[in-house]
């Protein structure tokens, strides 16, 4: 028997399913987070399969813990995970987060993780009830940043951050209905 999240969301756009993790998952998301690929979301090349399969746990615990947590986004019809996105909050961060990942290389620069984010952030500030979301970002992370502007998110100086011994940037998300 293959254990799922029970009573999550599933989110639908044209090209993905939005849905929670599944241990179906774990191959893909340990070839992201032992990748240098993953160096802005505590993964990287010095990062064992162990340690992205406790990283994994911990999304999937998100759920849990908050009634809420990180979808995978998948292509419709095949199933194929591409990336993780989606509402987080761990207990000291100062606001709640709407992150984002792109677990392969040839699967960025084609829009997937723009067009799951949309049917999240509108999740988010519809079923969820919230009324602003910031994304933390490295500020060496480029394509992210990218992301963040596209999805019209602005930068927030003064916004807290949840960790003072890393550099961070604060994108705040636009109020919904004001932006795609």
């Amino acid at each position: 028997m293959t254990a799922r999240l029970a009573d999550t969301p599933v989110l639908t756009t044209e090209r993905l399913t939005i849905r929670a993790p599944e241990a179906s998952d774990i191959d893909a998301f340990i070839a992201f987070a032992t990748h240098e690929r993953a160096r802005f979301i505590g993964g990287g090349a010095e990062t064992t399969p162990g340690q992205a399969w406790r990283i994994f746990a911990i999304l999937s615990g998100h759920w849990h813990l908050r009634g809420y947590g990180t979808f995978v986004y998948a292509e419709r019809g095949t199933g194929r995970p591409i990336g993780s996105a989606g509402p987080w909050h761990p207990g000291n961060w100062p606001e709640q987060e709407l992150g984002w990942t792109v677990w392969g290389a040839g699967d960025e620069g084609r829009g997937y993780a723009h067009e799951a984010m949309l049917a999240i952030r509108d999740h988010a500030f519809g079923a969820l009830g919230w009324t602003t979301a910031v994304s933390y970002i490295d500020p060496a992370n480029t394509r992210s940043i990218a992301l963040a502007e596209r999805l019209g998110c602005t930068l927030d100086p003064d916004a807290p951050v949840p960790y003072s011994d890393e550099p961070t940037l604060v994108y705040r998300h636009p109020a919904p209905g004001t932006a795609a």
